[in-house]
Formats: C-alpha cells, sequence, structure tokens
C-alpha cells in the first residue's frame, strides 16, 4: 500500500513531515531522502503496534483526499510503500479444497508472476484486495 506523506523543507535545509492517513506520525531527516527513509521506519513502527494490538490497521488514502488540508499547503508530497502482509501475523496451516484446474491455473499463475512466491501468497493477496474493498 502507498501511503501519501507530506514534507516541509526547515531553513536550515533539513526535511521533517507527517503521514495525514496516521495521527500522530512524524519523522525527519537531514535530506528529502533521509525524512523519506524516517517516514518508512515510522510508518512501519507504527503498523507493528497497531498489529500487535490487534487494532485496525489505518488505510491509505490517495493525495487528492489532503490537498486543501491547512497543514497540506507549500510542501512537498511523496509515497512510501508498504507491504501490509508483513503486519498479517504468524501463518497458520489450514485446509482447502479447491478444484483441480482451478488449482492448476493458480500455480501457473504463479510461477509466472514470482512476486506471489506461493499459490497461499497468491490467495492471501487477493484476500487482502477484497478486504480493502470493504473496509
Amino acid at each position: 500500500m502507498k501511503f501519501p506523506i507530506y514534507l516541509h523543507k526547515a531553513e536550515s535545509g533539513s526535511f521533517s513531515g507527517f503521514v495525514p492517513d496516521i495521527v500522530g506520525c512524524y519523522f525527519a531527516g537531514e535530506s528529502i531522502d533521509d525524512a523519506i527513509a524516517d517516514a518508512y521506519s515510522a510508518i512501519d513502527a507504527h503498523l507493528e503496534y497497531q498489529a500487535e494490538k490487534g487494532q485496525t490497521l489505518p488505510e491509505a488514502k490517495k493525495i487528492g483526499a489532503h490537498i486543501d488540508d491547512k497543514d497540506c499547503q507549500g510542501g512537498y508530497w511523496a509515497f512510501v510503500e508498504i507491504d501490509l502482509s508483513k503486519y498479517d501475523g504468524k501463518a497458520i496451516k489450514l485446509n482447502i479444497t479447491l478444484p483441480q484446474n482451478l488449482l492448476m491455473k493458480i500455480d501457473s499463475y504463479v510461477e509466472m508472476h514470482q512476486q506471489f512466491a506461493s499459490r497461499s501468497g497468491f490467495i492471501a493477496e487477493l484476500a487482502r484486495r477484497e478486504l480493502q474493498k470493504t473496509a
């Protein structure tokens, strides 16, 4: 998921900012690249804490949802990509039944699209996408 981040440049040349979709999530750095790296760490720490507490993870909105916010004027927008699957908790083995031809198609698709790593990864990613639609 891509979280929009908002950055301001200080007179000293350093950068600081916040994540509009995560209340209280701030970051800073000597350069814009350092600030973006710190934003990743700040978001990661927040999401990890939320997941440990069993709380719902925040949903990233598009920049347009924040463009008129008075705190988001005169600065810079960027995105930080976060893989939300790492906050899903430990894997639990389960037994499911699928039609043979569907399973073969899934395995073939996963073989050509290595980002899923396995049929379980593929099914989990599809489930995440569908669940995001209803959130």
